[in-house]
């Protein structure tokens, strides 16, 4: 098992002939099959490690009678439980007292770790023993966000309107490895098509296309997949975002202006992207030697849009100045925390797009500490201005919607930089780092 036999099986994952789900509107190969005009592309996501800056570990008490645990939770149920099972007491003389985080991102809703502190805590009766992983350990025996792959095809009539839109996503599916009864009928995993729903859902879809198929061709390589911070809104914006930009293109148009036309059934979509175009002077010209990139998405029932500004010295240096983020979770409850989330919502999103990423190597995950696994520093972290826009009537989250329009906005200005597109994550592997 390599990064390269997995990239193998996910490609394969485009001629299947069935799927396990899809999303479907018109006849999107019907339209393809008769375009004036064809454009396609494929693009890539890659295991990522959530390298929180603690690793898993957690401090046990066994006794015939009692089992106590000191440890960081996201999910204080289900680590209760998971002390019940591996200390084989029932939940009543269980107790787990939770510890500041530091640092889940979805990780510490897994609590293997704490059923390994039970257990040895069982070899030494009323000792406590503390269970601290190593780095490596960690981060070479975890659980991972799910690899995927997706083709897109788009297609344009003789008057450069978009007519149709297939997009076939092939790829892990976390539900089919953790709660496969959680599946929907059909096989079809709900969490891969976050962001891809139709209008009202959670992360509804925020373009009108004539004929539209979104389907998941399910390929599953053994290296566990989990949740991680935004889960996969990542690569769903990277993947719709980025080639809404290569339509724009090969329509000869702007890419504002292209979306603004898709999304006039979708005003809540249109007015977080209105708003950051509006404050970022998209109209205008910018900087010299400035160049700037857009996306927008729907994650966690919030509406939420980005726009990036960057340069690039040699092609492969990539210094990000600003990023103006605009977000509308139907109600504010605290605006300061908001912007907080927000900002530190990029920082996941940017370490993602150029440190994140996890090879395989004989059955092995190969970055195992951060000197291979790197993560954004201070001082290449953009100014950051939010924009918080409740509209009422509904709530959203503000935690993880924002972090995945992040990639697509800069990866956007890095074409209208360069003129060349990245489809796949990380940027290392492009030979391109932060300025």
């Amino acid at each position: 098992m390599s990064s390269a036999t997995i990239a193998e099986r996910l490609a394969e994952g485009f001629s299947a002939t069935t799927t396990n789900g899809e999303r479907q509107n018109g006849d999107a190969l019907a339209a393809i099959a008769g375009a004036a005009k064809k454009v396609e592309a494929v693009y890539a996501y890659p295991y990522q490690n959530h390298a929180a800056l603690e690793p898993m570990n957690a401090t046990a008490v066994w006794t015939a009678d009692k089992c106590e645990v000191w440890t960081s939770s996201q999910n204080g149920e289900a680590a209760l439980a998971a002390a019940s099972e591996a200390a084989g007491l029932p939940v009543g003389k269980c107790d787990v007292h939770k510890m500041l985080l530091g640092g889940g991102f979805g990780r510490r809703a897994r609590s293997e770790y704490v059923s390994h502190a039970v257990r040895i805590a069982k070899e030494m009766p009323g000792t406590p023993i503390k269970l601290l992983k190593s780095r490596e350990d960690d981060m070479a025996n975890g659980v991972y966000h799910p690899i995927t792959q997706c083709k897109l095809t788009g297609a344009f009539d003789a008057n450069n309107n978009l007519t149709g839109l297939h997009m076939r996503i092939s790829g892990q599916s976390i539900l089919a490895a953790i709660a496969p009864t959680r599946l929907a009928e059909g096989g079809k995993d709900p969490v891969t098509f976050q962001g891809l729903n139709p209008g009202g859902a959670e992360g509804a879809f925020g373009y009108t296309v004539p004929n539209l198929l979104i389907d998941h061709a399910m390929v599953n390589p053994p290296i566990p997949p989990w949740f991680w911070r935004g889960v996969n809104n990542n690569q769903n914006a990277i993947y719709v975002e980025c080639f809404m930009d290569e339509l724009a293109s090969a329509a000869g148009q702007d890419p504002l202006a292209f979306r603004r036309k898709l999304m006039e059934k979708h005003p809540k979509h249109l007015a977080v992207l209105n708003a950051v175009a509006e404050k970022v002077g998209w109209d205008k010209p910018a900087p010299q030697g400035v160049h700037r990139g857009l996306a927008q998405y729907m994650g966690y029932g919030s509406y939420v849009a980005a726009a990036a500004e960057i340069s690039v010295t040699d092609g492969t240096k990539i210094k990000v100045h600003r990023i103006v983020a605009a977000t509308d979770p139907g109600y504010a409850v605290n605006p300061a925390q908001i912007e907080r989330q927000i900002a530190g919502s990029f920082v996941y999103g940017l370490t993602g797009l150029f440190y994140g990423g996890c090879t395989v190597k004989d059955g092995r995950i190969e970055q195992t500490n951060f000197d291979t696994y790197n993560s954004m520093r201070i001082n290449e972290m953009p100014k950051v201005e939010s924009i918080v826009m409740p509209s009422g009537g509904f709530w959203g989250g503000v935690g993880e919607p924002t972090i995945c329009v992040a990639g697509p906005a800069v990866l956007n200005a890095y074409f209208a930089a360069t003129g060349k597109r990245i489809r796949s994550v990380p940027l290392r592997d492009q030979n391109i780092t932060f300025a």
